[in-house]
């Protein structure tokens, strides 16, 4: 099995591969991005740099980062479970909008106004904007957090193993 040193990097240029492909087919299929989808863009940009980072580390640093990348990882998990779930439901019966923005929403819209082309929210979480084979783009985000979650795990037990 390789290196944990090319591994992370494999996690990491493949984190930095999903962000950039959200950012290159909402441009070239003029996608309208929700806060949600925005949100899972940005946990896969951390999780890049996190993946990185981890591979530049070593001993209970490459631990502790790779515990955050594996938190990251999660949060994504559950935030494209949460917008499965919303698009999911009858049209019209549920909405992404509220009253008042919780902390995703103003943390997305502060982002889209200091980078607007990375993090400018424009569409409905509900809304299924694109479908590839047979899966929404919250349901293949879903898988890919739920793999790099899995890899993270192995990755800091492979770690804590080797350090024994």
């Amino acid at each position: 099995m390789g290196s944990s040193r090319t591994l992370w990097l494999i996690l990491a240029s493949g984190s930095g591969v999903l962000a950039v492909a959200s950012v290159l087919l909402t441009a070239w299929l003029d996608l309208q991005p929700c806060h949600l989808c925005i949100f899972q863009r940005l946990l896969f940009m951390l999780i890049g740099v996190l993946g990185l980072s981890a591979a530049l580390a070593t001993g209970l640093i490459r631990g502790l980062i790779g515990v955050l990348a594996a938190l990251a990882s999660a949060g994504g998990a559950a935030t494209a479970a949460y917008q499965t779930w919303l698009q999911a439901q009858p049209p019209g019966s549920v909405s992404c909008i509220g009253g008042e923005m919780g902390p995703i929403e103003r943390l997305v819209e502060w982002l889209g106004q200091q980078l607007p082309a990375l993090f400018l929210a424009t569409g409905f979480c509900e809304e299924e904007a694109l479908v590839l084979l047979g899966l929404s783009l919250a349901q293949w985000s879903l898988l890919c957090f739920v793999g790099v979650l899995a890899m993270a795990l192995w990755l800091v037990q492979r770690g804590r193993r080797h350090a024994n």
